[in-house]
């Protein structure tokens, strides 16, 4: 697997495809790429990365062009420019221009969690960019982003670097992190520890990924998103698909139906079984839904 060269936070799996890098207006990103056809680009969201969709992206890469990359959002690898942006509006302006930067045409956006709240600031902010979007168990404009559960990651924030990285400590320990108060509450069927590794550590121990997810974090509001999504409902008619779970434990499923109802071409499909991690706990369910979607034609 290559841990044996590099940390234990640092790895990625190789099912994502090959790590390439890209220069773009918020300093480097890291991301992965694998197979051919229409793309598709993966948005995890906080304390998580790309390995959130290692399971999904192998089931539609014979048909599909899958991008992933790590966002700045605690548990990537390459810390961005400390300038970089990262309000809503800023990150997903750096999902826009990664699409720009690959010339990724008629492209589909997958969001996950909190990358489903940026995955509809990027659309809302360049709306010829993509020819779809979905959105997974995330921020909708009826909740409040973050999930009140994890507002103190918020108010730490604001504290400054220290503080967050005090709060989050505890998740060194691999037995917390299947709390309810941790990832137990996201992941129903548990992870296995090389990636919990890569989730909990990096914003533990690299100055640059505290200081990036400590921006990202303290500025989350739900106003963007509200913003975002009135856009899309007023001017947005391409197609979007809502992947959820009834068990769902941050983001009710009548928030999603209401949404879908709101937008100009938009269904929602449903996953039993699985928690807000969805790529976690239902990937071939996940992958099958996402394939559906890109394949059938407007």
């Amino acid at each position: 697997m290559g841990m044996q060269h590099q940390p234990s936070h640092r790895w990625r799996s190789p099912d994502l495809g090959m790590r390439r890098e890209v220069e773009l207006t918020h300093g480097r990103v890291d991301y992965y790429e694998l197979g051919s056809g229409p793309p598709i680009v993966f948005a995890h969201g906080w304390l998580a990365n790309a390995n959130l969709w290692r399971k999904v992206v192998p089931q539609l890469a014979a048909r599909f062009r899958c991008v992933t990359p790590d966002l700045p959002l605690g548990a990537h690898r390459t810390p961005l420019r400390p300038d970089a942006p990262l309000d809503p509006d800023g990150c997903g302006r750096l999902l826009a221009d990664l699409v720009a930067a690959l010339d990724l045409s008629d492209a589909t956006l997958v969001g996950n969690d909190s990358g489903g709240a940026y995955s509809q600031c990027a659309v809302a902010q360049a709306p010829a960019r993509f020819g779809r979007l979905v959105l997974n168990s995330c921020e909708t404009p009826y909740d409040p982003f973050p999930p009140p559960q994890f507002a103190f990651l918020v108010a730490a924030a604001g504290k400054g670097p220290d503080t967050l990285k005090r709060a989050l400590e505890p998740l060194r320990d691999r037995a917390i992190r299947g709390n309810p108060a941790a990832f137990g509450s996201l992941i129903k069927h548990g992870i296995d520890d090389e990636t919990s590794d890569t989730y909990a550590l990096p914003i533990l121990v690299d100055q640059g990924v505290l200081h990036d997810a400590t921006k990202a974090f303290h500025a989350a509001s739900q106003a963007y998103v509200e913003a975002a999504a009135a856009k899309l409902i007023a001017s947005w008619s391409r197609p979007v698909l809502f992947v959820w779970s009834p068990e769902d434990r941050f983001f009710p499923l009548e928030n999603a139906r209401r949404y879908a109802a709101a937008l100009p071409d938009a269904r929602v499909g449903l996953v039993d079984n699985a928690y807000s991690f969805t790529p976690e706990d239902q990937p071939e369910r996940l992958a099958r839904l996402i394939a559906e979607h890109v394949s059938v034609r407007p």
